[in-house]
């Protein structure tokens, strides 16, 4: 078993999993066992260390010091009003929106409940469900992940989505992701959405910490399952305040002729962020499409980590990451492409691409290539630097200022990932909070 050494958390959980020696009344014996199992994946590894290989940039162990809360706040959220969730609505976005309190669907303030084309269940609830049940848990291997294994086990709550065959979904499901607690707190939310076959939905995720006095902790699991012929539309938005440390694992398992595309933007503030985006082409002839853009800043970690598998033949897989890293920010990007021997005639192409507005900042960057196969086309590559001198000069001849034109720079670098985004207000939204703060940044120095 791993030693936890300086992670009270750790003993905090293991005493949460002991209370659970009885079956909750919304679960079964087969649940129980699976997140048992689960649990003991987690206990003989313990958090991840520098020591694994995927964790050696990014070390836990300084924002896991302090007492964390583990149960969900015992209060009804009545401050929590329908005009404080408009404060985090996107302008001009037509769209249905679900809020989340600490991870748990509040029917009250979301303006959408499903209707013949989409169901929406709260995890807990759908615990039974005859249809959740086979994908729960599906293709994550909590042997190598031991935050999914321990999300797994001790999931407060979360979203099922489920899009039925043949359905195209108009309006976006807006998703926005409240925290307010008025101690330190650990949450586990767990989504499962399923697009059934020939059906089309746009996601977008959004999240506010409502208290920033207290640090909130995330580890998040979803898992998305495009199954033959659907498309998926994944716009994820981070843009916590201080305080807020995460780690996200986002599971995609696609079947035949499905298209899924994500998109990441991560913006300044949350101490800590982490990504895992792991992508299953289990059938022949998919689509993916990755696009991320991180800005960091000040003491911000920010790191992504993404696998696409590729298993079967005729699969195409495009991604693309970009970072500007200002102050004492630092970033990881690793991006593994395995393609597997019965993976012929794989197009698979990864791209990261980092820009650097501070002497202080750090860039880690990795991107892997795995091919088992003869019979594709495949390329991956990675650069940093900083501000084009010449162009920097160039627009300063133009009477343009320093802070004006450093920002048109960083904007252009950035746009090859933001015009990827088919939402407009979304597209738009992200773009006035990437001129905030880099003007931010520009009058701070």
């Amino acid at each position: 078993m791993a030693t936890q050494v300086a992670i009270p958390l750790y003993d905090q959980l293991s005493k949460d999993f002991q209370q659970r020696t009885v079956v909750p009344e919304n679960e079964d014996d087969t649940l129980y066992n699976w997140r048992r199992r689960a649990f003991d994946k987690f206990r003989q590894q313990g958090f991840p260390s520098i020591r694994q290989e995927d964790w050696k940039y990014t070390n836990l162990v300084p924002y896991l010091k302090e007492e964390l809360q583990t149960d969900l706040p015992s209060h009804d959220y009545n401050e929590i009003t329908p005009e404080t969730v408009q404060k985090f609505y996107i302008n001009k976005l037509e769209a249905n929106v679900l809020v989340l309190v600490n991870g748990e669907l509040n029917t009250s303030l979301s303006s959408f409940h499903g209707d013949g084309d989409v169901s929406i269940q709260s995890i807990n609830s759908a615990a039974d469900h005859e249809l959740y049940r086979p994908y729960m848990g599906k293709e994550i291997d909590l042997r190598h992940d031991t935050l999914a294994a321990l999300n797994s086990a001790l999931f407060n709550d979360g979203l099922f989505i489920e899009v039925r065959a043949n359905a195209v979904v108009e309006k976006p499901l807006h998703i926005i992701n409240l925290y307010t607690s008025p101690k330190n707190i650990f949450l586990q939310p767990r989504h499962l959405i399923v697009a059934h076959k020939s059906a089309a939905v746009s996601i977008i995720e959004t999240s506010a910490n409502i208290n920033n006095d207290a640090i909130v902790w995330i580890n998040s699991v979803t898992e998305v399952y495009a199954e033959q012929n659907a498309q998926v539309n994944h716009y994820v938005l981070q843009s916590g305040l201080v305080n807020t440390r995460e780690v996200n694992h986002t599971e995609v398992t696609q079947h035949t002729h499905s298209l899924y595309n994500n998109y990441t933007v991560t913006l300044p503030g949350a101490d800590l962020v982490r990504n895992n985006l792991n992508v299953n082409l289990v059938e022949s002839a998919t689509e993916t499409h990755l696009y991320g853009l991180y800005l960091g800043a000040d003491h911000q970690l920010i790191d992504n980590h993404t696998t696409v598998d590729h298993r079967k033949p005729n699969c195409f897989s495009n991604e693309l990451y970009k970072g500007v890293l200002a102050g004492n920010a630092k970033a990881v990007f690793n991006g593994k492409i395995f393609v597997h021997r019965e993976a012929q005639k794989t197009n698979a192409f990864q791209q990261n691409n980092n820009l650097l507005l501070s002497d202080k900042a750090v860039i880690d960057s990795k991107p892997q290539l795995e091919i088992f196969a003869d019979d594709v086309k495949c390329s991956h590559g990675s650069t940093a630097g900083q501000f084009n001198n010449e162009a920097l000069f160039y627009l300063r001849s133009r009477g343009i200022s320093e802070s004006s034109a450093r920002s048109l720079l960083v904007s252009a670098f950035a746009f090859d990932v933001i015009n990827k985004i088919k939402v407009g207000a979304l597209r738009s939204h992200i773009e006035k909070l990437i001129n905030q703060n880099l003007q931010k940044w520009y009058a701070s120095k």
